[in-house]
């Protein structure tokens, strides 16, 4: 009972649909989703003339459910058009959505209906350009910084090695120096050509990528991306992601069954990485900071959270790429929510050897996203410091959680940017949807009316099994928040077909012990147990290919599995406890039973004749 009453209070939100709504979220680690952004969400749909059915404020989001898709779609303008007035530097996402239409009450028990995969209900659909440039443009500054450590290590002078575009020139005051240099390249870099010329009475020796290395490199870029986007569409849960590369420099990302569009397009269109870099702290740098002067040669300036200026050197000591993990937390002696960071070996030696011989300066930790710079925090240096550190400062928890989330996703080897972004309806409409309900309804009504005609009451008893089967089946479905495709409503309709041959065991076994001559109580009690042993054989069989399915299997073929061997698990609950609890109750109250209603029971008479009997 307490299993069929959860089934039914757990099935329920499928049957409310949803409704169109529009969610708020922020797109950047410093933008906080509060109160302040709920009521600004509220008085610009006042001021457009629309009235929401609801308006929450979550963790990270602000939600308005509306009564139409037109209203949905005045509610996304009036509201892009007053939280962003600044479309390239925007600091909230503002999506389409759709929310359940469940009573609040289904809500606060956590009952939420299926995810339909992109076949059934659509989701959303991302074309992403990868910015190939910028990825040669990366790997040419940390060639850049390389060179500069191997040409300390082997004691070359040098006037200096700066950066152009995507050449790395150093500058030599006598030909000796340049010509070990170019001996160092040719050693250590060889996915670099170098060529030689002169400015002035100084020597330049100008460093490009080599055409296949640049190849490779644009590849690597591609294939990282594509690893990193699968990691973060992990960490958000989503079920079934298509991720697959079109063309040189595109990726195609498909999420079936998403619902929370806003956070998926925030994750995936940020390109989060973390930069080291030291703090300048000259005279010039000073003046910088104040505005009475210029940005010193090889330093930048960037903001911190609170808007101060900070002017950081270019060269960057340690990269995102050498993080091995990042997680939240709070700080032992502040109680600030935190997020500690883990490096790998060569990033623990730059570590050290950088913290080591910079003791008391500040060292700035920089996040950019979508191109832009920001100074999370720019501490000061108090010892030598080794694989494990940490970043605090004025975040909030969530802003903690999505910063840890995004470096332990992986950085990105190039920046993306989503050029084509569609919230899309059913691929197959609406007439597969009925299809496929029609045929698990018409598919259980056969079955069922079968099992009546042959089985009398027993058949009934077994129609209402598999009618709790299925009632557990989308329960369970709903309760993991899996994604329905088509091969998971083929793999339901076949679950049924599946669940009813154990109903026939038992009948049949019951059947058997009636012709031998055995009293109805005791055939009962008997068909039961002696047909558990072969409905969990057949079904463990059963089982083992549908978690093979399972393992090995992909995309529509995994859809299929899940249903498959929940279908299983639930088919043996039903089929054995759940109708021997009804024909207990329905007999069970009879002292003396003298017949049971199962059908034409065929006895073998003395005389060798095949005579029948109504279940006595």
């Amino acid at each position: 009972m307490i299993a069929l009453l959860v089934g039914i209070v757990y099935t329920l939100p499928n049957f409310f649909g949803e409704a169109p709504a529009v969610q708020v979220s922020s797109a950047k680690a410093t933008v906080k989703v509060d109160a302040t952004t709920l009521a600004r969400v509220e008085q610009a749909l006042s001021a457009a003339g629309i009235q929401p059915e609801s308006t929450t404020l979550d963790a990270s989001s602000v939600k308005v459910r509306l009564d139409s898709t037109d209203t949905q779609l005045r509610a996304r303008d009036a509201l892009q058009k007053a939280l962003v007035p600044d479309p390239a530097d925007p600091p909230y996402v503002v999506a389409l959505n759709l929310l359940s239409a469940s009573p609040r009450w289904l809500s606060a028990l956590g009952a939420a209906p299926m995810y339909l995969g992109l076949d059934l209900r659509g989701g959303v659909h991302f074309m992403l350009q990868v910015d190939m440039q910028g990825a040669l443009t990366k790997k040419a500054e940390s060639f850049a910084g390389d060179l500069r450590t191997q040409l300390r290590e082997a004691n070359i002078r040098h006037a200096g090695i700066s950066r152009d575009g995507q050449a790395v020139q150093v500058r030599f005051r006598d030909g000796q120096s340049m010509e070990a240099a170019r001996r160092v390249v040719a050693d250590q870099f060889p996915d670099l050509q170098v060529a030689e010329s002169t400015a002035g009475t100084d020597y330049l020796l100008t460093a490009t990528i080599r055409p296949e290395a640049a190849r490779r490199v644009q590849e690597q870029a591609l294939k990282q991306n594509i690893l990193t986007l699968h990691n973060r569409i992990n960490e958000l849960g989503v079920a079934e992601p298509v991720i697959q590369q079109q063309g040189l420099d595109r990726i195609v990302v498909q999420l079936p069954g998403v619902q929370d569009t806003a956070k998926a397009k925030d994750i995936l269109g940020r390109t989060a990485t973390l930069e080291m870099r030291l703090v300048d702290e000259s005279a010039e740098a000073r003046a910088a900071e104040l505005g009475t002067g210029p940005v010193p040669f090889g330093s930048e300036r960037f903001l911190e959270r609170d808007g101060r200026p900070v002017i950081v050197k270019k060269q960057v000591i340690l990269t995102g790429d050498s993080l091995t993990d990042a997680q939240p937390g709070f700080d032992s002696q502040t109680q600030q929510p935190k997020v500690d960071l883990t490096v790998d070996a060569k990033g623990g030696r730059i570590m050290r050897d950088t913290s080591r011989e910079n003791v008391g300066k500040r060292m700035a930790i920089l996040l950019f996203e979508k191109g832009r710079g920001e100074v999370l925090t720019a501490p000061v240096i108090q010892s030598e410091l080794g694989n494990r550190f940490q970043i605090s400062g004025s975040m909030t928890v969530n802003e903690a959680n999505d910063l840890a989330l995004l470096l332990r996703a992986g950085s990105l080897a190039a920046p993306m940017e989503i050029i084509e972004e569609l919230t899309i309806g059913p691929t197959l409409g609406a007439e597969n949807i009925a299809k496929g309900f029609h045929s698990v309804a018409w598919g259980f009504a056969a079955i069922v009316a079968f099992m009546a005609v042959y089985y009398a009451l027993f058949g009934l008893f077994s129609g209402l099994a598999l009618a709790v089967n299925l009632l557990l089946l989308v329960a369970i479905l709903s309760m993991l928040q899996a994604t329905l495709t088509l091969p998971g409503m083929a793999a339901m309709a076949l679950a049924l077909g599946m669940a009813i041959d154990s109903n026939v065991l038992i009948n049949e076994r019951v059947r058997e012990e009636l012709r031998n001559g055995v009293s109805p109580q005791a055939a009962i009690h008997a068909g039961y147990d002696r047909a558990w042993a072969t409905i969990l054989d057949s079904n463990i069989t059963t089982l083992i290919a549908g978690v093979a399915l399972l393992a090995f299997g992909s995309g529509p073929v995994r859809g299929f599995a899940v249903v498959h061997v929940i279908g299983i698990l639930t088919s043996m609950f039903s089929a054995v406890f759940f109708s021997r609890g009804l024909v207990n109750l329905w007999y069970g109250r009879q002292k003396k039973l003298k017949s049971v209603s199962i059908g034409t029971v065929w006895r073998p008479g003395a005389d060798g004749a095949i005579t029948k009997a109504e279940g006595r």
